[in-house]
């Protein structure tokens, strides 16, 4: 279990100063995320008391804030998350498809989150279902779950969704499952072009009715030749669409969405040292062949691009279309399964298992068995109540 520099100590340590001197620049959501950090884990949030029926041994456990921007509360709700989407499986391969908005467009996804993220999500996933559904290439209904992430390795906006595509789809009389070919799904080229189109065309619209926000350097964007002008380069430019090789089967594609689903914008793992108000954390070099580095970056500017990553209230970063859209789940997801010959047992319904079970499942530690002695069982005895009044600065961690 990672036991080093985490991103609420930063937080503890420097958060209170960032807001003194930016907070008027954040949203609401912002100032609540960092908080929930913050206290994860901590008196603030309140906990419980067990101890050992043997040997007397007492264990302090505080609760978690289960804010889904906290690296420390993603694991359990990812696990409980893939539980439920083994019964959507099917037996075929499956590809992964990266669509990514252009440079120029960052800017304003950055004020316009919701509507531009909205928009990403919608051009993505209607790309992939129409370019099936057209015989020239599949000429089949297929699924898709579609997961944003918004970030750069090395923590600069760079929004793009990842796509997990059914290798094949029901025929239009749904009487038949229409298999791609084993390493070749769509052209990246006509997927490009296709989302490229539907993108900017929704953007456009959204401007015409006033929805979206220009300020600080994008505010001449506001006036109508400007914006127009930016549209004009845009779709002279070559959109970037990545699809990467079929899955071999659903056991790997439980961990490819175990890797992108619940991830956050920098893992605990990736932190390395918070010194003289610098934090330094590792990062992958895309161009330089996934090369491991080292940056080192302000306090002030790690907190800054963290925050750029913070997504609005109630937004839905993982999305599902065609045959695994909600609609569809229980009438032609089921046909497809039937095709197949698919035999998949309900599973158990993961709300329902306590997380000392799903830990248990997951790591074989079992958080009822005494530590110490290792023969005693853990019994609840007092209740913890949240310390909310106590500043960032004086929260105790619980260790491990």
């Amino acid at each position: 279990m990672h036991g080093g520099l985490e991103l609420a100590d930063i937080f503890r340590e420097h958060g209170e100063s960032y807001r003194t001197k930016h907070g008027a620049h954040h949203p609401l959501h912002h100032h609540k995320a960092m908080r929930a950090i913050e206290v994860c884990r901590t008196a603030a949030l309140g906990g419980h008391i067990d101890s050992c029926d043997t040997c007397g041994e007492t264990r302090i456990s505080y609760n978690s804030c289960r804010n889904r921007h906290c690296p420390k509360c993603q694991c359990l709700p990812k696990e409980r998350w893939l539980e439920k989407r083994k019964e959507d499986l099917l037996p075929i391969g499956y590809f992964h498809v990266v669509f990514t908005l252009p440079q120029e467009l960052r800017p304003i996804a950055l004020r316009n989150q919701e509507i531009v993220y909205n928009i990403l999500f919608k051009a993505a996933s209607q790309t992939l279902i129409e370019l099936s559904k057209d015989a020239k290439y599949l000429g089949a209904d297929i699924g898709v779950t579609a997961v944003l992430h918004t970030w750069s390795q090395t923590l600069i906006d760079h929004p793009h969704v990842h796509c997990l595509v059914t290798g094949g789809g029901l025929s239009p009389d749904q009487q038949k499952w229409i298999s791609s070919r084993k390493r070749f799904f769509l052209p990246e080229r006509v997927m490009a072009a296709l989302f490229r189109g539907k993108f900017l065309d929704a953007l456009k619209k959204a401007y015409e009715k006033e929805q979206l926000t220009f300020c600080g350097t994008i505010s001449p964007l506001a006036f109508p030749g400007a914006f127009n002008g930016l549209l004009s380069k845009l779709y002279r430019t070559n959109w970037i669409v990545h699809c990467k090789a079929p899955f071999g089967g659903p056991g790997q594609v439980l961990d490819y969405l175990g890797r992108y689903t619940h991830r956050v914008a920098l893992s605990n793992q990736r932190l390395l040292r918070l010194h003289n108000e610098q934090v330094t954390f590792a990062y992958q070099d895309r161009q330089d062949d996934n090369k491991r580095k080292v940056m080192t970056l302000s306090v002030e500017e790690f907190m800054r691009r963290f925050l750029l990553h913070i997504l609005p209230p109630g937004f839905v970063k993982i999305r599902h279309y065609g045959l695994l859209s909600t609609c569809h789940r229980n009438t032609k997801l089921k046909k497809a399964q039937h095709l197949l010959g698919a035999d998949l047992e309900k599973t158990e319904e993961s709300d329902t298992v306590s997380y000392q079970e799903l830990l248990l499942r997951l790591t074989g530690l079992d958080l009822n068995v005494c530590p110490h002695c290792q023969q005693g069982t853990m019994i609840p005895m007092q209740a913890l109540m949240p310390r909310s009044a106590h500043p960032p600065t004086s929260y105790t961690r619980l260790s491990g």
